[in-house]
């Protein structure tokens, strides 16, 4: 528990204002916060230059708050269920301010104080979607302590942002903002996007196995966990994958994944649903809220090789990409209707995530020479799995994330215990190093290091 020894006020004002439905990026982070019964808080603690005053933070934020429209968006709520977005031109912001003890470390501090922001019972209506605190010791700013609901932004959309604040941007901000998402998905151009997504959705939803993973036999108390995989081996193999195939490190990390969920789960075709940053669309670059979505990837394993399945997962996410831009509460709509007619629950829970966002270049640029079985050897007796986090709040069913990292490949697998069970999890995630490693050494034809 926190108490905070000062605030300060301020105003603030900017460009744009407004109320409109959610555009389609932020309906679908809203589903997701309310199937996990959380704002889903993203930030973090921040290191202060030595010599930052109060009125340097409020500078920046006047900035921040200003440029972005996200940052100061707030949820209406209708009888109905409807749920809009009011965009304000101004407003004021407090800035909360914690004393560390004198004895205290500061980083330790500000870290403690960020968990206990991530607790904050966030009001959609009345509250701004950010808090900020900051963290002051013997007198000095130490820390800036920021939490903000994913409704702001995505994780690229938080690096622009970042990127703009430390710069101080002075060009108009780029891209389409919400409100104008709104409009241009309202127009026929963007019902006729919606519309071709819609029948890609139901060609394939009409003809994917029912269920994705086995049933749980192994029901836990917590009932969520994540487990974290770090593979050197799987980083030493992908670059040399990459490098062989000469492909984008996120299709092999893909084609990766799908072939160890079919030797865990024995379902074939495999269907994920990747998380795509739909930031390739016309004014989506480099806009500041989320516009991410999960797509839809059907791929046929067939006990192909992996030179095979790479080809076909290149292939087969071009039409995944093409088609994860589509309002979301038709996409259940439409979800409904297909169970209904094929007479079963469809199981569409495994959701893949290459959430990367420095050097995304990091698994390019290897050389397949660089596999040989004593660096393999090597890389695989530094793999280190563990399990950090049980807990009784919800999650996704099944969400598996790539993680950033130097020299090595993180992969976090969180899920429901009552979906799958642990094993099952554990094997998938150590199942892409396998498949990774294996891969990587076919063309030696050598052994695998177990």
């Amino acid at each position: 528990m926190f108490v905070k020894s000062d605030e300060v006020r301020f105003e603030f004002a900017g460009d744009g204002s407004g109320v409109d439905d959610l555009a389609w990026g932020q309906q679908e982070i809203w589903l997701a916060m309310v199937r996990q019964r959380s704002w889903i808080p993203i930030g973090g603690p921040g290191r202060l230059k030595a010599g930052t005053t109060l009125d340097d933070v409020v500078d920046d934020l006047q900035y921040t708050l200003g440029r972005y429209q996200t940052m100061r968006t707030r949820l209406r709520f209708s009888d109905d269920g409807r749920v809009r977005q009011e965009v304000s031109a101004r407003g004021e912001f407090v800035i909360e301010v914690f004393d560390a003890p004198d004895d205290a470390d500061p980083d330790r501090f500000a870290l403690a104080l960020y968990d206990w922001f991530r607790t904050w019972d966030y009001d959609y209506v009345k509250d701004w979607p950010v808090r900020v605190g900051v963290v002051r010791q013997r007198g000095a700013l130490t820390h800036q302590v920021t939490v903000a609901s994913h409704l702001v932004t995505d994780a690229l959309g938080g690096a622009i942002m970042m990127d703009e604040v430390t710069r101080r941007e002075p060009a108009p901000v780029a891209g389409l903002q919400p409100l104008e998402q709104v409009r241009r998905q309202r127009s026929p151009a963007g019902q006729r996007q919606n519309e071709a997504a819609l029948r890609y959705w139901r060609r394939q939803l009409r003809t994917i196995p029912a269920r994705t993973v086995p049933e749980s036999d192994d029901r836990c108390e917590p009932r969520y966990r994540e487990g974290l995989l770090h593979s050197p081996a799987m980083h030493l193999a992908l670059r040399a994958i990459v490098a062989r195939e000469g492909v984008d490190p996120a299709a092999a990390l893909l084609a990766v994944f799908a072939m160890a969920v079919v030797r865990v789960t024995g379902v074939d075709p495999v269907v994920i649903r990747p998380i795509v940053g739909n930031r390739f669309w016309p004014g989506l670059a480099d806009v500041v809220c989320p516009v991410n979505q999960a797509g839809l990837c059907v791929v046929d394993i067939a006990g192909a090789p992996f030179p095979e399945v790479l080809d076909r997962v290149r292939r087969t996410v071009m039409s995944t990409y093409k088609y994860a831009s589509f309002d979301p509460l038709r996409l259940a709509e439409a979800i409904a209707d297909v169970e209904r007619e094929r007479g079963e629950h469809l199981d569409l829970s495994v959701l893949f995530n290459d959430r990367r966002t420095g050097d995304r270049s990091e698994l390019a640029g290897g050389d397949a020479s660089d596999v040989t079985l004593q660096r393999m050897s090597d890389a695989l007796a530094q793999t280190r799995f563990d399990w950090p986090v049980a807990r009784d709040n919800p999650h996704e069913r099944l969400m598996v994330n790539v993680e950033d990292a130097v020299g090595a490949v993180e992969v976090r697998i969180a899920f429901d215990t009552h979906h799958i069970a642990p094993a099952a999890a554990e094997a998938c995630v150590r199942g892409m190093q396998q498949v990774a490693v294996a891969a990587a050494l076919a063309r030696e034809h050598a052994p695998v290091p177990s």
